[in-house]
């Protein structure tokens, strides 16, 4: 079994559910050790505890990742492949949240409200090799000795830096595996207002990402196109009615997206889908053109950083 660094940024003073659930389930494991970093700079956190993990295997998870003790089982496997990089699973929505944030769950797992990241939300298929949009970053498994060559983490990004970093891993020639059932469990935002927040964030995240990195995929800026779309419209129509009919085809789209969580058993809360849907689109379009518009981004300045060892090795 190779050894584990389980890495968890925490904001000063916080309270890591991660930890007590770790510490209950697996304390007297001998080949991992938890590393906490405090600070308000999440990827230079990550960075610096980095620098003081000793295991094979760097396990990067948030301060409320509930993780499964065959994860690292699972994790082991799949590195055993020497050209095996990365190993990630999906972040899924815990059965104890709320009716409001099982509906955010349900919006980030769908096919028409996140394409191409939607298995970061949902456990779905087998083992396999990936890319990064399968992969997120509170249940990410990185060999130590290719994050500290690489460089960790570029600090001018948060978030994305892990979409950055994996594509320099694959850039050098190694690959990425998603393994469906590494799945750990956390909770959705609690509010509307906060999920809007994240998918704000997410979309300014990749729009610095692409500014700093020139990479971007036609799929990820569809909701930026939405947002120009949908602030266009009212002139467009001046031009031909017929513009009007991606619109009605996004309706359409959202409609049978709505239909096929409702009769999946999501209950009748599916029905708010037909709204959240466009909220989460122009949310995470809005950020991505903030992002582009206010250039590449500086080094968040951290403050006072410390890092913690709550468990070591063996």
């Amino acid at each position: 079994m190779p050894t584990f660094s389980l890495i968890i940024p925490v904001k000063p003073g916080g309270f890591v559910v991660a930890v007590e659930q770790l510490m209950n389930v697996m304390a007297q494991e001998p080949w991992y050790e938890i590393i906490l970093a405090e600070g308000n700079a999440p990827s230079q956190q990550r960075n610096r505890a980095a620098q003081a993990a000793s295991g094979d295997i760097l396990f990067f998870l948030d301060d409320d990742s509930l993780v499964q003790p065959a994860n690292f089982t699972r994790c082991a496997d799949a590195m055993m492949n020497p050209a095996v990089a990365v190993v990630g699973g999906p972040s899924i929505t815990p059965e104890s949240d709320s009716w409001l944030q099982k509906l955010f769950g349900q919006a980030l797992a769908s096919p028409f409200g996140s394409g191409g990241v939607r298995n970061r939300y949902r456990s779905h298929g087998a083992v396999r090799g990936t890319t990064d949009k399968e992969l997120i970053l509170c249940n990410l498994a990185i060999r130590r000795s290719l994050f500290l060559e690489l460089g960790g983490f570029d600090e001018r990004l948060y978030p994305n830096e892990e979409n950055e970093f994996m594509e320099r891993v694959v850039s050098a020639g190694y690959t990425l595996i998603h393994e469906p059932l590494m799945a750990i469990h956390r909770s959705q935002r609690p509010t509307l207002k906060a999920f809007i927040r994240q998918m704000f964030t997410y979309g300014r995240g990749r729009g610095e990402q692409t500014l700093l990195t020139s990479s971007w995929s036609v799929t990820s800026f569809i909701p930026l196109l939405f947002v120009i779309y949908l602030l266009l419209l009212p002139l467009a129509l001046w031009v031909s009615g017929l513009l009007l009919l991606p619109l009605l085809c996004y309706l359409a789209g959202s409609l049978v997206a709505t239909l096929s969580a409702l009769l999946g058993g999501g209950g009748f809360s599916s029905l708010l889908l037909l709204v959240l849907f466009p909220v989460m689109h122009i949310s995470n379009g809005t950020g991505l053109l903030w992002g582009l518009v206010k250039g590449k981004p500086a080094p968040r300045q951290c403050g006072v950083l410390q890092i913690k060892k709550l468990k070591t090795l063996g």
